[in-house]
């Protein structure tokens, strides 16, 4: 499908250098197309759809480890999410994970994120690309009142005033940056810590992240931590409603 068939007049949003933009019409879905253009475009392509109610976005990656270690870009791209919401939230704000792939503010769902790779890759080698998928609601559009859907919310709802879907993925880029920067500089160590900071789990739970991404959950008196793998955990989105490609409610 041609790119430029389904770009808005919209404005360009304000994107670092290495970002480059393509804006899909409000039918559009980010996750699909750029995974579709990911061999043509390359790293850096960000795809975004210009909706209102939804920031509902992707970005390639080329990352250069085997696959088996490279999907720890998932969390990359989760902390560079919550951060960016983090910097618009207002004051005691809690905005947590679950795991592996949803975001909750003060105990509401509001979205998550989710990470695809060519179907032919290989655990041992890397990657041709990584797509990384986001999807916030930023304003609810069921027209029911909030405390009857106690387990989804929305931007708006939680008090993030005039914050859009533009300034959430403009927000996302700077720190998908910083998150990448580490990585590169070999502290991802640092970002992994922010999403186990950041993770929600049972009373008694001592969570951690084994090289390949997966959970492991250790409790008291037990030898060995339970594991929870990262990639079987991610291939059906947590968050996700199929019938309306957006956060359930």
């Amino acid at each position: 499908m041609a790119t430029h068939s389904r770009r808005l007049a919209a404005p360009a949003l304000d994107l670092p250098p290495p970002f480059t933009l393509i804006t899909l019409r409000e039918v559009g879905d980010a996750f699909a197309h750029a995974q579709a253009i990911a061999a043509e475009k390359g790293a850096g392509t960000l795809v975004y759809v210009g909706r209102f109610d939804l920031a509902e976005f992707a970005v390639v990656l080329e990352p250069e480890e085997p696959l088996r270690s490279a999907r720890r870009a998932f969390y990359a791209g989760m902390v560079a999410l919550r951060d960016a919401l983090a910097a618009h939230a207002p004051p005691e704000k809690s905005i947590k994970f679950m795991w592996p792939d949803a975001i909750r503010i003060d105990g509401g769902l509001v979205g998550g994120g989710r990470l695809a790779w060519p179907r032919d890759a290989s655990d041992t080698e890397p990657p041709d690309w990584l797509v990384f998928g986001g999807c916030i609601r930023t304003v609810a559009m069921d027209g029911g009142e909030a405390g009857l859907r106690p387990l989804a919310s929305a931007l708006d709802e939680e008090g993030f005033s005039d914050v859009g879907s533009a300034q959430v993925v403009e927000s996302f880029a700077r720190h998908l940056m910083v998150a990448m920067d580490a990585w590169r500089a070999n502290e991802f160590a640092t970002v992994t810590a922010t999403y186990i900071e950041n993770l929600e789990m049972e009373k008694g739970a001592i969570p951690a992240l084994d090289a390949n991404g997966d959970l492991l959950v250790r409790w008291r008196g037990q030898k060995e931590p339970d594991r929870h793998g990262l990639a079987s955990a991610i291939a059906t989105p947590s968050w996700l409603d199929p019938a309306t490609g957006g956060p359930r409610l």
